[in-house]
């Protein structure tokens, strides 16, 4: 009997619900570019976003995604865990693309 309970306990996993996203927000995008794509410097420059010293990836054309109630949510694009500042979902800066068919 005392060998069973650690294999109950190897068993009992815990289930995952939705993409993982500890340090910022899930955020549906159209497109995830470099930082340092001139069309991205474009687009920033004409909404009056400093760049800077920025690297990494920006997503474009995004809105938040819950991941409560996944099934009625979907990203038809890229999903992406975004760190940084969002501009009206035009731009948001510091997104990691992530899996949300966990």
């Amino acid at each position: 009997m005392l060998f069973a309970l650690p294999l109950l306990a190897a068993a009992s996993a815990i289930p995952r619900q939705g993409p993982q996203c500890n340090t910022g927000t899930v955020q549906c995008c159209n497109s995830v570019q470099q930082a340092s794509n001139p069309l991205v410097g474009l687009l920033a420059g004409l909404l009056g976003i400093v760049l800077g010293p920025i690297t990494g990836q920006v997503g474009l054309t995004c809105s938040p995604l819950s991941v409560i109630g996944i099934g009625g949510n979907s990203c038809t694009a890229q999903p992406v865990c975004c760190t940084g500042n969002s501009f009206s979902g035009l731009i948001v800066l510091g997104c990691t693309p992530i899996n949300i068919n966990l």
